[in-house]
């Protein structure tokens, strides 16, 4: 197990036949069971592991919208001994209600909130999960039709880094949240029913420090290789902090750089116009820039490996051509099957 479970609670919201919300509390905590620590464990590395996910922080009225504050006070008030689990969850079941019966798209679904802690830190995670059917087969092999919950594909979903909550009041990064798949706006109602307001902006932190990787190196009098081995040190750097779902810090970055013989890194990220923290989440998806380029439009998708920017790859942005030199083998075939059949 790599987190450790303290609480853990199931509540449902369901609709009635003429669209009324109502709230079936559980009485009392789920057991610590095998099947608890089983569906956490999982819930735990699945949502570690999502890409792309949003950074936010309890906001207040009049600061970046008008943020309901219930959920943060009860969570105060769990956290300092004035309410049960059970209560508080029970009164973030009843917010999560109230916020749902503002939209006509709502069915409501399973409420799932566990304390736990991993590594160091204690979380809170909520999610508003889906039962799917599905299909068994019975001792006499009759068939039969049951309902389960979906971890695999967990939209609704939110983790409080409740140590650094209460920690440092002024971070603005200490909930994260699942982005759904249209973006930000599918999930409002879940984040507002919590009082979250987003507060760092992930991808573009991650984006502006690749560029400052780029310049970087640009500016520094290194190899091409050397330039290339920078960019894989920044990468795996990266990589290994969002796969252990830790911060960037772009210190650590730094002087990561500096033992490989790259110095001024530091001083060249911060003390320009690049406005980047100190350190931020790491999105995957912008540090794949680092290892590839890729695009898309009008009909054509074009992927390759940087180092072959030069090489292989030959970019004339005069013309506004590309030369590929050695083309995939799989690709080839297609192609000399076309010429043929023309």
């Amino acid at each position: 197990m790599s987190i450790n479970i303290e609480q853990a609670i199931i509540h449902e919201i369901s609709q009635d036949s003429q669209g009324q919300l109502s709230c079936r509390l559980r009485p009392q905590p789920l057991l610590n069971s095998n099947a608890v620590e089983s569906m956490l464990e999982e819930l735990h590395q699945t949502y570690t592991g999502k890409a792309g996910k949003g950074f936010g922080f309890f906001g207040t009225h009049g600061e970046d919208g008008e943020a309901n504050p219930a959920f943060s006070n009860a969570l105060n008030e769990y956290r300092s001994g004035e309410l049960g689990f059970v209560e508080f969850s029970s009164a973030a079941s009843k917010l999560l209600q109230e916020e749902l019966a503002k939209y006509d798209f709502s069915q409501g679904g399973f409420l799932l909130m566990s304390c736990y802690t991993s590594m160091t830190s204690d979380y809170l995670f909520v999610a508003l999960l889906n039962a799917k059917p599905s299909m068994t087969v019975l001792d006499d092999m009759e068939l039969s039709q049951n309902n389960h919950l979906d971890l695999t594909n967990v939209q609704l979903a939110a983790r409080i880094d409740l140590t650094e909550w209460q920690a440092d009041k002024e971070s603005r990064k200490y909930i994260s949240f699942v982005r759904g798949r249209a973006g930000r706006k599918v999930a409002d109602f879940f984040l507002d029913f919590m009082g979250c307001v987003e507060g760092v902006n992930t991808k573009a932190q991650n984006k502006t420090l690749m560029n400052a990787v780029e310049d970087f190196v640009a500016s520094s009098e290194l190899t091409k290789d050397e330039r290339q081995q920078c960019r894989d040190k920044v990468f795996d750097y990266c990589s290994e902090r969002a796969d252990e779902g830790g911060d960037i810090e772009v210190k650590d970055l730094a002087d990561e750089l500096a033992d490989s013989g790259m110095d001024s890194f530091y001083d060249f990220a911060c003390g320009g116009t690049y406005e980047l923290d100190e350190e931020f989440p790491a999105d995957k998806a912008s540090l794949r820039t680092l290892k590839k380029f890729s695009g898309t439009g009008g009909g054509v998708t074009l992927s390759f490996d940087g180092g072959h920017l030069g090489e292989r790859v030959i970019y004339d942005p005069i013309s506004d051509t590309l030369l590929i030199k050695g083309v995939p083998a799989n690709l080839k075939d297609q192609l000399d099957r076309r010429l043929k059949g023309e």
